[in-house]
């Protein structure tokens, strides 16, 4: 299986209910950060792609039909590359919800160390990638903002308008459909991962 859509977009951006739609699409897995909690075997793969290092991207992607979110993200143009037939994918949101939602988020779990001494390697990865890829002032709402706002204008100036789809939070199955050639399901668009419910989830609010 090769992957058929490579995600741009950076975390909360809708990336994981996208992963959830693209399985009932494609009928296959789609790649998001929390596949990496489940597969730790992947974490030195990340790490040789922070390096520039990995030479063969089925290493991670091998049996998954699309890849969204964070680290993919970070990695959009040597992944579609590697996958020349796939979509690029590009979700967005505006820079003022987006800070809100990561700053509450995933900036605030990454103060910490999420996981205590066994996650230390996926936590030294996620550091590095936001880092070196990102930006190194993640808590800085300005950095960061102006960074993301940076990254979409990189994917739209730099990825092949043929396979570029930009995808908004709220545009439903339509435009993922059209760009895919499958019908529109007739079950509602998935909705998870919420603010709430991430930091449920990661224990943010017991922190």
């Amino acid at each position: 299986m090769s992957l058929r859509v490579v995600g741009a977009g950076v975390g909360r951006t809708g990336t994981h209910s996208l992963k959830l739609a693209l399985e009932q699409l494609l009928g296959a897995p789609c790649y998001h950060m929390i596949e990496v909690f489940g597969h730790p075997e992947h974490v030195p793969y990340w790490a040789r792609a922070i390096d520039g290092e990995l030479d063969d991207w089925d290493k991670i992607f091998a049996g998954y039909a699309a890849a969204v979110d964070w680290p993919v993200a970070s990695f959009w143009r040597e992944a579609s590359e590697a996958y020349p037939d796939a979509l690029i994918l590009l979700s967005v949101r505006d820079a003022d919800s987006w800070w809100k939602s990561a700053s509450n988020t995933i900036f605030d779990a990454m103060r910490g160390n999420i996981g205590g001494p066994e996650m230390a390697d996926w936590n030294d990865m996620v550091q590095r990638f936001l880092r070196e890829r990102f930006t190194p002032d993640i808590h800085d709402e300005q950095a960061a903002k102006a960074a993301y706002l940076a990254h979409n204008d990189d994917v739209r100036k730099h990825a092949p308008k043929d396979r570029l789809v930009e995808y908004r939070t709220g545009d439903g199955w339509q435009p993922l459909c059209d760009a895919l050639g499958l019908p529109v399901p007739d079950t509602d668009f998935p909705h998870v991962n919420t603010t709430e419910e991430f930091r449920t989830m990661t224990g943010l609010d017991n922190a």
